[in-house]
């Protein structure tokens, strides 16, 4: 990498940190993104700091005939482009050479989604675990798909949120942003039952531990990624297939089932914490798709071949 590619890129990422707040993973992501155009452009001769707008078109053209995924694809072509956005802004270049390269419209997938049924399913196995690892596993599930949170959220939730059964959750979000997320009965009743054998959870002398998912790790709280793995087991117990499974779909279901029995857009948005009402407007196309098939199976005129 030239003295100046390194510069401008170092530049960048500090400024997605300094003034977008952008997370540790995005920060990797966007270097990633960058060390990969920057290698591709290296190879035909003018690096970052040269490229024309046809190295740009190749580049972008050449993500596609990789077989990368067209989530990656999009991604890669959407970090150049804003690492070119303030590459002009900065006033380091006179031109922006991704600003003629269209980029290509992409489907977005539409998120796995568990029935009703599944969902109770799921609970049910994991509540018929061993002892305390069920209640606790019964307990996450339970907040997930009753507030829609985020795993992360759902882990770092500390002891002093819910040690006084309340109706509703204050979760501090994406960005640092506050949001209120409501506890049904289910949900309370699954955290009651929790804390009854949370005491048998503590590592030995961290009686003070401040997590409502307390672990004996490094971090003091259970991992997201240790939920995922009993999440796949309950999965399998309850005959669904694991790779259906997920925190993240929990959370889709949460969505999806409220905008199923008629819930108002916004307001699944602001239960979400989306800061964009167009990434909750995926929901209503999942919805929208599982009452057509209802329609095509259940009605008598649909069935018929």
């Amino acid at each position: 990498m030239s003295g100046q590619d390194a510069g401008w890129t170092e530049a960048f990422l500090e400024m997605m940190a300094v003034e977008r707040a952008a997370a540790k993973n995005t920060l990797t992501a966007y270097a990633k993104d960058l060390e990969d155009a920057r290698g591709f452009l290296a190879a035909r001769g003018p690096g970052l700091d040269r490229a024309t707008a046809e190295d740009v078109e190749a580049y972008f053209a050449a993500l596609g005939a990789r077989g990368l995924s067209p989530a990656t694809a999009a991604r890669r072509r959407a970090s150049l482009r804003q690492f070119y956005r303030f590459v002009l802004g900065e006033g380091w270049r006179a031109d922006d050479p991704s600003r003629r390269v269209d980029a290509p419209r992409k489907g977005r997938p539409l998120p796995k989604v568990l029935s009703r049924e599944e969902v109770d399913r799921l609970i049910a196995a994991a509540t018929a675990r061993d002892g305390g690892q069920g209640l606790r596993l019964a307990c996450m599930i339970e907040l997930i798909y009753a507030s829609g949170l985020r795993v992360s959220e759902l882990t770092a939730l500390p002891l002093s949120a819910l040690a006084r059964d309340p109706a509703y959750l204050i979760v501090n979000g994406k960005g640092g942003k506050e949001r209120l997320a409501p506890l049904n009965g289910a949900a309370r009743e699954a955290v009651r039952a929790w804390l009854e054998a949370r005491k048998d959870f503590l590592p030995k002398g961290d009686a003070g531990n401040p997590w409502l998912f307390p672990s004996r790790g490094k971090a003091r709280r259970l991992t997201p990624r240790r939920f995922a793995q009993l999440l796949d087991e309950a999965a399998a117990d309850a005959g669904i297939d694991p790779a259906r499974v997920s925190p993240h779909v929990l959370r889709h279901a949460f969505a999806t089932h409220l905008l199923e029995g008629g819930a108002d857009l916004r307001v699944v948005q602001t239960l979400l914490g989306h800061a964009d009402i167009a990434t909750t407007q995926i929901y209503t196309h999942v919805a929208e798709d599982r009452l057509a098939e209802v329609v095509a199976t259940k009605h008598p005129l649909g069935r018929k071949s």
